[in-house]
């Protein structure tokens, strides 16, 4: 699933380029809807980012699209693997400038543990 996001002046730091907390905040409501979509009627929390990479700077007025992929299904989690690219300033729209996986695990309305299927 594909989503996008533009930079504005508001989401940069001090040194003129993105912050990356931003960026985390995007991943994570983005793969979040993934699988709120893939799996509707279901809580989800957040329960892993791994490997946060930053491969490139991030300037104001880029568009952001986020490429979420469902990379694992387990009993109650779900794990997207998440891609940023760059579709206005980006030299080259097919460079990642930004990669992680993230992991959410399945609750139940008292916040337990609870499996994504039936089974």
């Amino acid at each position: 699933m594909d989503h996008h996001k533009l930079v504005l002046p508001e989401h940069i730091n001090h040194y003129g380029f993105l912050f990356g907390g931003w960026l985390l905040q995007w991943i994570d409501e983005f793969a979040y809807i993934s699988a709120t979509v893939e799996f509707p009627g279901l809580r989800f929390v957040t329960i892993a980012m791994d490997n946060v990479q930053f491969r490139r700077r991030i300037m104001v007025g880029e568009v952001l699209r986020f490429a979420v992929e469902r990379e694992h299904l387990g009993r109650s989690s779900v794990r997207y693997r998440v891609r940023a690219y760059g579709l206005v300033r980006a030299a080259d729209p097919a460079e990642v400038l930004f990669e992680t996986a993230i992991t959410f695990v399945r609750v139940d309305e008292e916040g337990h543990k609870a499996p994504i299927r039936g089974d």
